[in-house]
């Protein structure tokens, strides 16, 4: 697809100027630098977001007396209305400016933010977290957008470099921060501190943003799009959160999920005879663009399907704080940091094709690695194939992030931006229940086996249910007078249970890795214009 479109930079004075239609910026509003500097900002308070509020789920739980239920959905809800809201908030920003949007984004998910911090009970804990899904949704996607239109083609993948060492950075610190902050000011502060950084982010926006949008920007709104894709998206993502209690086979989740493919079906359909559709079908007739999408279905499959284990195994196995499970991970997380910037200057000089399909590799190489790992493993080891595994998906992040962007025509690149999330959001969540189903079955098959050949006592039904339910997440529950010989063996059992069901998992993982890496090969650099040739 190589349709060349030009963008008009709202309140400049030159609309029209010379380099194919783009506005004229003046003084410090607009420079392209300054504009990734501020979203940035905004970026790293979602991205924050994503693991802080894990470590104080269970401070939440004890405050707020709330059960498991409760807890799990102060997470699906967020996912749940981030996944639902994304192409539609991208939608937004290409029709009424990405600087609106994103600053309008900001505003609510700090308010939503701090609205969590006061609030007394766990309803509105999940009602407020709701809300906060929908701002990230409009934050994220009009983010990309800016970026898009700011930077010309040879400088976007650097930018989107930096943007994705920004989100590596903040992922990082979320635990360690989250950990800080939970320990000696309450689980409260682990939202308030999103004010600040958005008051900071809001301030910086409205000084510094210029609003360009395409002179061919959407002029309408595709209501029975929007209902179309919210249903399917729900019904999908609904399935895939409840899959491990309803099982993948019941008929609960088989009817969400043929609801969903239906309303895909619909969806898809209704795009091709809507004047201006939601999401415009055309965009998949560019190959690296979809191509771009599903690999970036596939990595988060990979990734965050395998990672979620990984906490598991090093509190629980491990025995680590939550605070030193952070500074675990952090080999993963900085060479994240240290290689988006670094993908993205490679990329620039020789494309995304080859450096996406050996980063894929290097990323199934380190996902067979952490299936090796045993319940005693050192940090030698562990430290090695996680740093193999951010080297691995750095340049996966910025690569597949700037190809379906880049790809998409300028006045699309907010609900590509939106493609890009949902893709991401689909892809973990279906990751994490699918990798979570192997791991189910794998510690339902190896724990009796096991059991048995430790010669503990047989346990009732119930017990052993619940036994299972503890080893799948690699806790073993050794009750209280247990004799000391018998509660080592307890723990080994359930250890190595654990561990050889997270090991199958990684394989799994290990062969999607490879799967992206052949979809990678069809990948190319952006051939829209991706902003105005200025000078950056």
């Amino acid at each position: 697809m190589s349709t060349q479109t030009s963008t008009v930079a709202h309140g400049a004075p030159d609309p029209s100027g010379p380099e194919g239609g783009q506005g004229t910026r003046t003084g410090l509003r607009g420079h392209p630098w300054l504009t990734l500097v501020t979203v940035a900002f905004g970026v790293a308070m979602v991205a924050l977001d994503g693991t802080i509020v894990a470590i104080a789920n269970p401070a939440i739980q004890d405050d707020l007396d709330a059960s498991l239920a409760d807890v799990q959905w102060i997470t699906n809800g967020y996912l749940l209305a981030l996944a639902v809201s994304l192409i539609t908030a991208g939608k937004l920003g290409d029709r009424f400016g990405h600087r609106q949007t994103f600053l309008g984004g900001v505003v609510g998910f700090a308010l939503a933010s701090a609205a969590i911090g006061l609030s007394g009970s766990v309803a509105l804990v999940i009602t407020f977290r709701v809300l906060q899904g929908i701002c990230g949704a409009l934050l994220m996607p009009a983010a990309l957008g800016l970026l898009r239109a700011s930077f010309p083609a040879e400088r976007l993948n650097a930018a989107i470099g930096i943007w994705g060492a920004v989100i590596g950075a903040s992922t990082a610190a979320g635990p360690i921060v989250g950990g800080l902050l939970v320990e000696h000011k309450g689980w409260e502060s682990v939202f308030f501190i999103n004010v600040p950084v958005g008051a900071l982010a809001l301030v910086m926006g409205l000084v510094l943003l210029l609003d360009r949008r395409a002179k061919d920007a959407p002029r309408s709104f595709d209501l029975l799009g929007i209902v179309l894709l919210s249903g399917a998206m729900f019904c999908l993502v609904w399935a895939i959160i409840k899959a491990p209690d309803w099982h993948w086979g019941d008929a609960k989740t088989l009817g969400f999920l043929a609801v969903s493919v239906v309303a895909f079906a619909l969806f898809g359909f209704w795009e091709t005879k809507v004047k201006e559709p939601l999401l415009p079908m055309s965009m998949f007739r560019s190959v690296p663009l979809t191509a771009g999408t599903v690999l970036m279905v596939l990595m988060a499959f990979g990734f965050m399907g395998g990672i979620f284990f990984v906490t598991f195994y090093l509190q629980n196995v491990n025995g680590l704080s939550p605070v030193d499970s952070g500074l675990r991970l952090l080999p993963l997380t900085a060479m994240m940091i240290v290689a988006s910037p670094l993908a993205g200057t490679v990329i620039t000089k020789v494309g995304p094709r080859m450096p996406l399909v050996g980063a894929m590799v290097l990323a199934a190489v380190a996902m067979f690695g952490l299936s090796t790992l045993e319940a005693n493993s050192g940090m030698g080891i562990t430290s090695l194939w996680f740093a193999l595994l951010g080297l691995g998906l750095a340049p996966v992040m910025v690569g597949a992030t700037e190809v379906i962007v880049g790809n998409a025509p300028l006045q699309h690149a907010g609900v590509a931006g939106g493609l890009q999330q949902a893709a991401m959001q689909v892809g973990g969540s279906l990751g994490t229940a699918v990798l979570g189903a192997v791991m189910a079955s794998r510690v339902g098959s190896e724990l009796p086996h096991k059991w048995a050949e430790a010669k503990l006592p047989p346990l009732p039904e119930k017990k052993e249910a619940a036994l299972k339910d503890a080893a799948e997440v690699g806790i073993a529950p050794v009750p209280k007078g247990t004799p000391e010989q018998m509660a080592q063996a307890i723990k080994h059992v359930v250890h190595d249970s654990f561990v050889s069901g997270m090991g199958l998992a990684f394989v799994c993982a290990g062969i999607v890795s490879v799967l992206a890496a052949g979809v990678a090969v069809f990948t190319s650099r952006g051939k829209n214009d991706a902003g105005p040739s200025a000078h950056v």
